[in-house]
């Protein structure tokens, strides 16, 4: 049903590892009332103008992710959260292309529930951010009132990404130094791993 993007057929091309997986795995989300896309550096499914699925080729593993794996019913226990952070992303990891064909009935009922939430418009229900803000950002913000009103302007999602990647070093010179690294980015309005 879905029309093929050009340049993720490009992106399989170049693939050095899970190529027939990754291909096994598009095959699937193609069949489903799906638009791909490429963004992120990735192929990304969509409908009703939402992200659905993103296909990640890692090393150990290719996963098929979910941007609101959480809203899924999942009484198989089949998906799991792709990070210790992510608070609504989950997905399923495959290491062989046997693997999707004995899950393939699974896959296709999340695909088909994560496009009816899209439909819906349905949100994840995402608790106060429990965060703390790193002292050095607090500090910085403080003295330098655009980056403050940049950072402000945000996403909560943004937000949480720098905080967290800056909080992650242990020495303050390190979180110093990374709120230097990104500070252009927060004032133009970008995220961590936006383009």
């Amino acid at each position: 049903m879905g029309e093929p993007d050009r340049r993720v057929s490009v992106l399989f091309g170049k693939l050095t590892s899970w190529q027939d997986e990754m291909s096994a795995l598009r095959r699937i989300l193609l069949a489903a009332p799906l638009t791909e896309a490429f963004k992120w550096r990735a192929p990304v499914y969509t409908a009703h103008g939402r992200n659905v699925a993103i296909l990640w080729n890692f090393k150990a593993h290719c996963a098929l992710g979910f941007f609101k794996g959480v809203l899924l019913d999942d009484p198989q226990g089949l998906l799991v959260a792709p990070g210790e952070n992510s608070r609504s992303a989950r997905m399923i990891p495959f290491t062989s292309v046997a693997e999707i064909a004995a899950r393939e009935a699974a896959v296709t009922v999340f695909i088909a529930q994560a496009v009816e939430n899209a439909r819906a418009g349905l949100k994840v229900d995402l608790p106060k951010d429990d965060l703390e803000m790193p002292e050095e950002l607090v500090a910085r913000l403080e003295a330098d009132p655009d980056l403050q009103a940049a950072f402000e302007a945000l996403t909560p999602g943004r937000q949480r990404g720098y905080i967290l990647q800056i909080s992650g070093a242990k020495q303050s010179k390190t979180r110093e130094a990374r709120i230097d690294k990104w500070a252009p980015r927060i004032l133009e309005g970008k995220g961590l791993h936006d383009r």
